[in-house]
């Protein structure tokens, strides 16, 4: 994602925000068609001709045994736009792993102590009420897990190609997902680093030392060139490569494609333009060609791999100004479309994602790039479409000027309320949320996540997962309840729903949130236990609901339920 430290004139004329440099004191980061060809006949070769290592993982969405009890009427689902608690929303946070922005908090600390600091960030996303964590795997064409492809990241151990001890993306994918939390993959594409001390010290078997043709410098930075098939060959080998070999939910690009502008420099793609332009009006469409292929490629991998893994880009925020397109935003910034080349508005049009995080680091009535325009200008665009809309929110910003007050992130969900298209929200960035956005998270989190949400289903088919077994509560304490249950190896999380009063025989008290307890993760098949604890009202009549969701997030029947004994 681009960063930058400038006044509000300078804010949109360049980059703004997520997976990038250091942050120097009292600066803020900002992040920032042709039919493809088909991919799914070769998905399992690599760029050199070689297979690639794959690790068999349960499927999801076979018929399961038996005849599935009765799912909630249709006549009772929320309307999401009239519920004060969603059942579904997507509510992530960025954790940023370049020059160690998030995690780890720096070079060499020992296997227990990353551990440890990747746990609590873990846990403080939990507490906060979010359901997603977005793990930088791959931020300079390196590799935090392990790889055949591309060397461990410098940022785990100080030197690029050391092996760290285990594997980050492993262990961060089985925490996550034990609090009940999706693990997206993160990804940027192109970037190959900084010339000191990036570029300076690339081991022997990075990408760009192996093909010294793929790598342009621009602005003191390392990118694969985006022109180059090769490169997009390649690309699209890492990602699927992890896609296959790890249990993860999505795969995440940033903002960064080609380079943000930078003054007296040029891109110089002048080699693969001669060898790969010809048929183009202009090097500009040429460039938005390649990205747009790139994406379209990896998602048709992507879902002939694991159609359950969704593919979601977070861009800058604006895709043209009205002043140079009358589809554009009624904004004065920075155009991804003309600046990064990063035709957004075609990927959504063309189905090239399955969700879109635009980055709306901009506070409500700014004149430039105001977020009262931005988000019904993407509302518009998404709506009718398959890809989900999420919003980009500045975490990082709390606590500058017009960012002031406990509410300040509360302000900006306020206005996203009006706008049924927007379904979700992700934080830049994780170290923010414990620090200077601390307060406000926890403000906004009292107004709008006082109840948790299961993930947004994924597109394709699945028959489910059946209901869970057995489900039993026994009140342990005055104020805890525990609950056991059995359920199928295909279950991933389970909804854990508490309902009193005449509501508890209901069926349609579970077609919103109003009575979900928590969403936790599976411990593997077979029996379940789960603890409620800090249980205000000891109600007689309180009845206890247990759910499943499969890969696709799709949720099981809810079963019978079970009423509270006294253990």
């Amino acid at each position: 994602m681009g960063w930058f430290t400038r006044s509000a004139g300078a804010v949109v004329a360049l980059p703004l925000l997520t997976s990038c440099t250091a942050v120097s004191a009292g600066s803020h980061p900002e992040p920032a068609h042709n039919p493809a060809p088909s991919v799914a006949a070769d998905a399992s070769r690599q760029a050199d001709g070689s297979q690639r290592r794959t690790t068999a993982l349960p499927r999801p969405g076979a018929t399961p045994s038996g005849s599935l009890p009765q799912r909630l009427p249709a006549t009772c689902q929320a309307d999401p736009a009239e519920t004060a608690h969603p059942k579904r929303q997507l509510r992530g946070v960025w954790i940023a792993t370049v020059r160690n922005i998030d995690w780890p908090s720096e070079p060499g600390l020992s296997v227990a102590t990353q551990k440890d600091e990747l746990r609590a960030q873990l846990d403080r996303a939990k507490n906060l009420g979010l359901n997603a964590v977005f793990f930088h795997v791959r931020p300079t064409a390196d590799a935090l897990y392990e790889s055949e492809l591309e060397p461990w990241a410098r940022y785990l151990t100080g030197t690029q190609g050391k092996d760290p001890g285990y594997d980050p993306l492993s262990f961060a994918i089985d925490e996550a997902h034990a609090r009940g939390l999706e693990l997206h993959a993160w990804f940027n594409p192109y970037r190959v680093g900084w010339q000191d001390p990036d570029l300076a010290n690339l081991t022997e078997d990075h990408p760009a030392r192996r093909n010294p043709d793929w790598l342009i410098t621009h602005d003191s930075q390392g990118w694969l060139d985006p022109g180059n098939p090769d490169v997009r060959a390649w690309v699209n080998d890492v990602v699927l490569d992890v896609v296959e070999r790890y249990d993860i939910d999505g795969v995440h690009f940033d903002d960064y494609f080609y380079p943000y502008p930078a003054q007296g420099e040029k891109f110089d793609d002048d080699a693969s333009f001669a060898a790969h332009g010809s048929g183009f009006d202009s090097r500009a469409d040429w460039r938005r060609h390649n990205v747009n292929t790139l994406l379209a490629e990896l998602h048709e991998g992507i879902n002939a791999a694991k159609p359950w893994v969704r593919f979601g880009v977070s861009p800058f925020g604006i895709w043209r100004n009205s002043r140079s397109d009358a589809s554009g935003s009624d904004t004065r910034g920075l155009q991804s479309y003309s600046a990064l080349y990063a035709d957004t508005r075609a990927w959504i049009q063309e189905g090239s994602l399955d969700y879109v995080v635009p980055q709306l680091y901009w506070y409500r009535g700014f004149e430039l790039a105001d977020y009262e325009t931005l988000v019904p200008w993407w509302a518009d665009e998404v709506a009718g479409t398959s890809v989900d809309l999420y919003i980009g929110q500045a975490a990082y910003k709390v606590g500058d000027d017009h960012w002031e007050g406990d509410d300040a992130l509360t302000r900006q969900l306020d206005f996203n309320t009006g706008y049924p298209e927007v379904t979700g929200d992700i934080y830049f960035s994780s170290k923010s949320l414990g620090g200077r956005a601390e307060a406000a998270m926890r403000h906004l989190r009292a107004k709008h996540y006082d109840r948790p949400a299961l993930p947004p289903k994924a597109d394709g088919e699945t028959a489910g997962v059946a209901a869970v077994a057995d489900l039993s509560a026994q009140r342990t304490s005055p104020s805890e309840v525990r609950l056991t249950w059995t359920a199928e190896e295909s279950a991933r999380m389970f909804a854990i729903y508490r309902v009193t009063g005449d509501a508890a025989a209901d069926p349609c008290a579970l077609a919103d949130a109003a009575h979900l307890v928590d969403v936790v993760g599976a411990q593997g098949g077979g029996e379940q236990t789960y603890l409620h604890t800090g249980v205000e009202e000891p109600a007689d009549d309180a009845r206890y609901y247990v759910t499943a969701l499969d890969a696709y997030r799709t949720e099981s029947p809810p079963g019978s339920g079970s009423q509270v004994s006294v253990g």
